[in-house]
């Protein structure tokens, strides 16, 4: 083989071999895309006080251990959110709505044994005879931790909750906001 024609062959080589690694570091970023991050991501759906109150058992842990959280907050959820209810300029059904369901945290029920707020107030007394941070304390505690917390735009619409009706400070947001941190994340969860 004279050296041309080897010098030929090895550059041929080279050349296929570039065009791997080039093929390689695509699949590796694509690949290095789709790796979770230390993130949680909880839907909050629920507005029964004790499924709320795991919800910021789990987030407020996972934020002491390091982990960024997001917390979407999403129909009864909301109520979780509400610091009170205002009725003027509502439609009918927005202020039925607003009267039927919790004003805020401290009037949530519990999901079973409600009695007409007996079981709400008698976890509550039990979990200050615990020790046991109240819901607000939780909310609070999460704030300070830097958990994200969003409330969902389209239930919020729907149920006719206005943004002032809300803690200060939330973040308002839709389906995409919480699927950005969902599908960054290790743990989402639904409550």
């Amino acid at each position: 083989m004279s050296a041309q024609s080897t010098i030929a062959t090895e550059s041929a080589e080279l050349q296929t071999l570039r065009e791997k690694v080039r093929d390689l570091e695509t699949r590796l970023a694509q690949v290095e895309g789709r790796v979770a991050e230390d993130r949680v991501s909880i839907v909050v759906f629920s507005g029964d006080l004790d499924r709320v109150m795991a919800s910021f058992v789990i987030a407020t842990g996972a934020a002491a251990m390091g982990q960024q959280v997001s917390m979407f907050f999403t129909f009864w959820g909301l109520s979780v959110m509400k610091k009170d209810r205002q009725l003027a300029g509502k439609s009918l059904h927005q202020k039925m709505m607003t009267l039927m369901s919790p004003g805020s945290s401290r009037s949530l029920p519990v999901s079973k044994m409600n009695y007409f707020g007996v079981g709400a107030k008698m976890l509550r007394s039990m979990m200050k005879a615990k020790n046991v941070n109240s819901l607000e304390e939780m909310i609070a505690l999460a704030r300070e931790l830097n958990v994200r917390m969003i409330a969902c735009e389209m239930s919020r619409d729907v149920m006719g909750i206005r943004q002032t009706e809300l803690l200060d400070g939330l973040e308002c947001g839709g389906v995409a906001t919480f699927l950005a941190d969902s599908l960054k994340s290790r743990t989402s969860l639904f409550i």
